[in-house]
């Protein structure tokens, strides 16, 4: 049953890939940890394989329609992959426990700039020049956070390469994927040093991830965007705090627990009774 339940949260995994070009590692890392029973080193080095695949396979659709920038997406993509390997040599060495932590501090980012949103790029003002320098330092950047906790995937390559590249959303999202299949690559790579990996488990995960990303981009045009964004987001942040929680000593985790509450009992009563809440502005921003 537990492999069943696996193989089912992988299936969704795919699906948030194919619908929003990223969140593969944020789902895939606490299900190989939570439901898998993985420690923390080969959950993250499993995820980089899982979510590579998906995206290249993923990735295919999208050139088919031009919606790959493949000079863009060769440049950021190179520098992730140092980046990414750094990180993946590094990562297989430092506790598990350090590693959670900065996954779940990834998440919470990533779910707090989700729910900021993503401004779209006016054609007109694109860049006329790639900014070589940018993309590279940028790229390498994403790259040495997703290698060493599996994370800051496309949540983080879609509005650089936007902002960057100058590239409209269905591009860069498509783009996103080429970028995270070569930087996982290099990030996986990096930790085959150091961890043993099930390969028979990882393939029957990637299988059902590639098979729910091929769903999820079928129902890209018929779920809007922006609503699956911010749902997504909220349960980002609430894994994320979820797996901050679980890291904490027994006798701070309960504190921690009644504040979150507060904090989430606070922020309701103001978005639902408070006219000028400033919740109210960022949940509502277009």
């Amino acid at each position: 049953m537990t492999l069943t339940l696996v193989l089912v949260l992988a299936l969704l995994v795919g699906v948030s890939l194919g619908l929003l070009g990223g969140g593969g590692s944020i789902l895939t890392v606490p299900l190989l940890v939570y439901v898998a029973g993985m420690d923390a080193k080969e959950a993250i080095a499993t995820s980089l394989f899982v979510v590579g695949v998906t995206s290249a396979v993923g990735m295919i659709n999208h050139a088919r329609g031009g919606r790959v920038r493949w000079r863009t997406g060769v440049l950021f993509g190179a520098a992730g992959m140092a980046g990414a390997y750094t990180g993946g040599l590094v990562g297989g060495h430092i506790p598990d426990v350090v590693l959670l932590i900065a996954f779940a501090v990834m998440m919470i980012v990533t779910a707090a700039a989700m729910l900021r949103g993503r401004r779209g790029v006016d054609p007109d003002r694109a860049h006329k020049q790639l900014p070589v320098g940018r993309v590279l330092l940028d790229g390498a950047a994403v790259g040495l956070a997703t290698g060493l906790v599996g994370a800051g995937g496309g949540f983080l390559v879609v509005p650089a390469l936007a902002l960057l590249g100058g590239l409209p959303m269905p591009v860069a999202i498509g783009t996103s994927l080429l970028v995270i299949a070569m930087k996982s690559a290099a990030g996986f790579a990096g930790y085959l040093s150091s961890v043993q990996i099930d390969w028979s488990l990882t393939l029957a995960v990637t299988g059902f991830a590639v098979v729910g990303s091929l769903v999820g981009a079928r129902l890209a045009g018929r779920v809007p965007a922006h609503v699956l964004s911010r749902l997504f987001a909220w349960f980002v942040l609430a894994m994320g705090t979820f797996v901050l929680v679980q890291q904490a000593p027994a006798d701070v985790a309960v504190p921690i627990l009644a504040a979150i509450a507060s904090l989430g009992a606070g922020a309701g009563v103001c978005y639902g009774f408070v006219a000028r809440c400033p919740l109210r502005r960022a949940v509502h921003r277009t």
